[in-house]
């Protein structure tokens, strides 16, 4: 891996990739309402690996800055989540080969990480609803007497389960048809 998370232009333009990538998927899953599924992050996950965790946190921060400004700017504090899935898959990917079960073992870490960040800004800013598909696990376990967190908690780690392990396995897949050049010399 290079120094600097931005050596060069083309360094520039695929962090650049990863925002359209994250959020033209991102806006795709909501669209259609898919339970258990975001893909919100896999361009700040693919950057990390490719660039570091400066370059995936700058990603992720600008991809929810750009997706508020775009939508509602009450999103933009979820821009944290994003900012700390760059930083760990990042970190992870700098020190060991970003290969299958790397990834696995990243998405279950950003399963619990995630909805440690996200839950607490989802219950401050939508009072733990944000229009996604587990919001109507949310309904249920509140209506069942859950605490509004725990609510909340439960079914943003079911859905990062399915799609931060999913989003990590996509990214080592797609590590193949990237030069070899260009990326971490670890995570290849």
């Amino acid at each position: 891996m290079r120094n600097s998370s931005f050596s060069s232009t083309r360094d520039m333009i695929f962090a650049s990739l990863g925002i359209i990538l994250n959020l033209a998927l991102g806006t795709i899953v909501s669209t259609f309402q898919i339970p258990l599924l975001f893909l919100d992050t896999i361009g700040t996950i693919l950057v990390a690996v490719v660039l570091g965790p400066f370059a995936g946190a700058l990603t992720g921060g600008l991809t929810n800055v750009i997706q508020g400004i775009l939508t509602n700017p009450r999103d933009i504090p979820f821009a944290l989540v994003n900012i700390a899935i760059g930083i760990i898959v990042g970190m992870i990917a700098k020190k060991t080969k970003f290969d299958i079960k790397t990834a696995v073992i990243t998405g279950l870490i950003l399963s619990i990480v995630a909805p440690l960040i996200g839950t607490p800004i989802a219950v401050f800013m939508y009072g733990g609803l944000t229009g996604g598909g587990t919001d109507i696990l949310f309904a249920w376990l509140l209506a069942t007497g859950q605490k509004i967190f725990t609510a909340a908690f439960i079914p943003r780690v079911a859905g990062n389960l399915v799609d931060k392990i999913g989003s990590c396995i996509l990214v080592s897949s797609m590590l193949r048809y990237i030069p070899k050049e260009y990326i971490n010399k670890k995570a290849a």
